[in-house]
């Protein structure tokens, strides 16, 4: 029996993706190679909402958001980084790393980043990029980015730059209806496979940026990406067991469809937070703006959470995540996303409870769990 993998990324996996991810080595630089590249950007490009073209990367989600920043700000650009949470904080730091003037907007964790706040924020200063996270894997948060998107551009014209790690694949995304200039997310979240391959994206308004941009790069350097695109290559050595495994998850979800796959994992969020709530527990996001690929759940006044989370992995092999930064001790976090199974949800919350009440949290015992429809 495997793991109960109950974290937001690396998610588990369908075990076709994973027999695929065995296969044999090919020359990255032969026709081969072409044909899979070929298939892959053309299956991902409906799930970003572009016309615009998709870039592999072999890395992780951060380095997708390396590369976003780097391809499109010059140094000593000024960004405005609206930040909602851990990963937020680490778009700020990225840009600041590489020369930006940064200017945070430190959301509380848990809420969400409001239009309205935004849209008078941009008009503060002569901000040449917005950095915002479109899910907060941190907090369990998901910023309403079309409609943030739409109010920053009634009152001004930055380059608006999106995280959209834990969100692409499960989330509904319209990058070019919506009119962003940079989305970045990668393979081990929503899309059913491992890590290793991150997808990035430039509107037309972020190719003219990566022109003129000043910012250091090397490996992440999407021109040089593109220009080995188009010969039906990868610049740099790339993760093919990664690529072999989006090549055969990508079919499942094309079949599946978007629209079916956002309303699933709107589907598995809404029953994940309504298990928790029977359990007497207290969520940490609003829920009109609580995330549909990972909840976050308080840990209980004078409970452990830690004591909590060894319980589940010894004695149920169950695994959630902590929390993050300033709430490392103070949240669970259960990841929803991408290859999701009814029965492997309900076998974590009916050792969730047990081990609540096993830590002596007496609201947990006798709780009745609702099915995963209600």
């Amino acid at each position: 029996m495997s793991t109960n993998l109950r974290i937001p990324g690396p998610t588990p996996c369908p075990p076709d993706v994973l027999a695929a991810a065995a296969g044999e080595m090919i020359n990255h630089r032969g026709p081969e190679f072409a044909e899979l590249q070929e298939r892959l950007t053309a299956g991902i490009q409906p799930f970003f909402g572009t016309d615009q073209e998709i870039l592999l990367i072999t890395a992780s989600g951060t380095g997708a958001m390396e590369a976003a920043i780097v391809n499109t700000l010059s140094v000593g650009d000024k960004a405005l980084c609206v930040t909602v949470g851990s990963f937020g904080d680490r778009f700020g730091t990225i840009a600041e790393r590489y020369g930006a003037d940064v200017t945070r907007s430190d959301i509380e964790w848990g809420e969400a980043a409001t239009p309205e706040l935004v849209a008078e924020l941009i008009q503060q200063d002569e901000y040449d990029a917005l950095l915002i996270t479109h899910n907060e894997t941190s907090t369990g948060v998901t910023n309403s980015i079309g409609k943030i998107a739409a109010a920053v551009r009634e009152v001004a014209d930055p380059l608006i730059i999106v995280d959209a790690v834990s969100s692409l694949g499960s989330i509904e995304m319209r990058m070019d209806d919506w009119g962003l200039d940079a989305v970045v997310t990668a393979s081990q979240k929503g899309w059913l496979s491992p890590p290793g391959l991150a997808m990035a994206a430039l509107s037309e308004r972020g190719w003219a940026a990566a022109k003129t941009s000043t910012m250091p790069s090397f490996y992440f350097d999407l021109t040089t990406h593109h220009e080995y695109a188009e010969r039906g290559q990868p610049p740099w050595t790339p993760a093919l067991p990664t690529m072999y495994a989006m090549d055969a998850a990508l079919p499942m979800l094309i079949a599946e469809g978007p629209e079916a796959i956002y309303a699933r994992h709107h589907r598995f969020a809404s029953w994940t937070r309504s298990a928790a709530k029977a359990l007497g527990l207290e969520l940490l996001a609003d829920e009109r703006y609580a995330s549909d690929t990972v909840t976050a759940i308080k840990v209980p006044e004078g409970m452990t959470g830690s004591a909590v989370t060894k319980r589940l992995r010894e004695d149920h092999d169950v695994v959630i995540a902590g929390g993050q930064g300033k709430l490392a001790a103070s949240i669970w976090r259960i990841g929803h996303l991408g290859y999701l199974d009814e029965g492997e949800f309900a076998a974590c919350f009916s050792a969730l409870q047990q081990a609540l009440v096993a830590e002596g949290f007496s609201a947990a015992e006798g709780a009745v769990i609702p099915g995963i429809d209600g």
